[in-house]
């Protein structure tokens, strides 16, 4: 006789579905330093760039739009802190974006940093990851959102071996959305009443680039 407490244990069985990108293939690496035009480049974060992670916490564009709690520099390195060890956690990818034309000496080596693209929700198994992206004031209008997301979207792509990246954002944010087309996220659709932001819900736009996607010419 059969009760709940002599209930079968079934074996476990792998799944049929190899993981799209191996357990441990950014562990075992370096996030790398990653060119972005002859005077700035994408390099990880440095606990003596925490100035900047506060200064973006206190833009009013910056709190709109990607809703950061205002930090300390102590704070600020300890989320420096952190996004290294999502690094190792493979859960994260977070670059700076480091600027030549703000302190830095040959080529944007050893800039200062303006910015912020990365990735998160990454999920290597199911080969996908969410982008999140900050400019400070001094570093937009010069195309370097684009040719940042381009770039994370190659290395993402073609060297980590994702399959699909998504880029979300307010349909009252324009900026992003332009960002997004150049470089060469197609507009997926709008997910409704998706995001809470200070002013109240949003409708968010979804973008998503698939590898074999065209890559822009001119990004």
């Amino acid at each position: 006789m059969t009760s709940a407490m002599q209930a079968t244990t079934r074996p476990t069985t792998p799944s049929p579905i190899p993981p799209v990108v191996p357990t441990g293939r950014m562990r075992d690496s370096e996030q790398p330093t990653l060119p972005l035009t002859t005077d700035a480049e994408l390099r990880p974060w440095r606990p003596t760039d925490a100035h900047a992670l506060v200064a973006a916490c206190q833009d009013p564009d910056i709190q709109q739009w990607n809703r950061p709690a205002q930090v300390s520099p102590e704070a600020a390195r300890a989320k420096i802190a952190h996004w290294h060890q999502r690094w190792h956690d493979e859960q994260a990818a977070i670059w700076a974006v480091a600027d030549g034309k703000d302190g830095g000496k040959d080529g944007g080596k050893d800039g200062a940093a303006v910015g912020l693209v990365g990735l998160a929700d990454l999920d290597l198994a199911g080969g996908s990851a969410e982008f999140l992206y900050w400019l400070l004031p001094a570093a937009r209008g010069r195309g370097l959102a684009v040719s940042a997301t381009v770039r994370i979207s190659r290395w993402a792509l073609e060297d980590l071996g994702l399959h699909r990246l998504r880029l979300t954002h307010s349909v009252a944010n324009p900026a992003s959305c332009q960002v997004a087309a150049k470089a060469g996220f197609r507009l997926e659709g709008t997910m409704r009443s998706a995001l809470l932001h200070a002013d109240g819900w949003h409708d968010e736009h979804l973008h998503a680039r698939a590898a074999g996607d065209d890559w822009p010419a001119d990004a």
